[in-house]
């Protein structure tokens, strides 16, 4: 059964290490949460605001972060493979050591990214 979390606000939310792989996460109010080494791979967070979340080492593979709010979020080490990413407000977010292989970040703001060691393949998606 796929969890619903769609529009709930979970804002500041300590989930460390919380596995919402494939859940429905869209338009979930999630800023300033610590999601550190949480998995939600294949998870649908679609106008999710994660502004300020703590997201290091979690697992974003396959998950669809359309239209999201990602500003000031912490993606160091997260695993975000073939992750949908379009039109995405990734502004001061740390994307330093993400794996971004066959991501979509098509129209996504990378305004003041910080991004060393990142990784991307010829899949990946500007």
């Amino acid at each position: 059964m796929r969890t619903n979390l769609s529009g709930a606000d979970l804002s500041g939310a300590d989930l460390i290490r919380t596995n919402l792989s494939g859940a429905d996460l869209s338009g979930a109010d999630l800023s300033g949460a610590n999601l550190n080494d949480a998995n939600f791979s294949g998870a649908n967070l679609i106008r999710a605001d994660l502004s300020g979340a703590d997201l290091s080492d979690a697992n974003l593979s396959r998950a669809d972060l359309s239209r999201a709010n990602l500003s000031g979020a912490d993606l160091s080490g997260a695993d975000l493979s073939g992750a949908y990413l379009s039109d995405a407000n990734l502004s001061r977010a740390d994307l330093s050591r993400a794996n971004l292989s066959g991501a979509d970040l098509s129209g996504a703001d990378l305004s003041s990214e910080i991004g060393g060691d990142m990784r991307w393949d010829e899949n990946t998606k500007w």
